[in-house]
């Protein structure tokens, strides 16, 4: 069962959102002591996270939180929007595609960069991703 520990949330609107959503999730990774790869990985994969969300919703808010499962401590991400939501979200999870005019390489590449990854889309209503990367995964 996994335990949140802390939380806070973050309304991102606009590009200038980005800096300090990435320099907040960096403060939850050092606060649980993870290593510098892992932070790396988080802080990317919420990076292409929280675009996508700007790009096709023109915005959200992210749950930030420190969790624990066992003896793992972690931070998992939530990104909420009331964007178009995603019509085939299989094929949003194959790499290569996209419906802009990107490489296509943000979900599944997100979803490789972390521990566990969740996704769901309702059309008309939006998308909810969450993901969690352990400190020591």
């Amino acid at each position: 069962m996994i335990i949140p520990l802390s939380k806070d949330v973050m309304y991102i609107v606009r590009d200038q959102d980005v800096v300090p959503f990435r320099n907040r999730v960096k403060e939850k990774a050092i606060k649980i002591k993870m290593g510098l790869v892992n932070q790396t990985k988080l802080i990317t994969a919420a990076s292409e996270l929280v675009r996508n969300m700007l790009k096709y919703a023109n915005g959200g808010e992210v749950l930030i939180e420190i969790v624990s499962k066992g003896r793992d401590t972690g931070v998992r991400l939530v990104f909420k929007d009331k964007g178009p939501g995603i019509a085939d979200v299989s094929m949003a999870m194959k790499d290569g595609f996209s419906t802009g005019k990107s490489l296509g390489l943000g979900l599944p590449g997100a979803k490789r960069l972390v521990n566990e990854f969740d996704l769901k889309s309702d059309l008309g209503k939006g998308t909810t991703v969450s993901i969690i990367k352990w400190a020591n995964g």
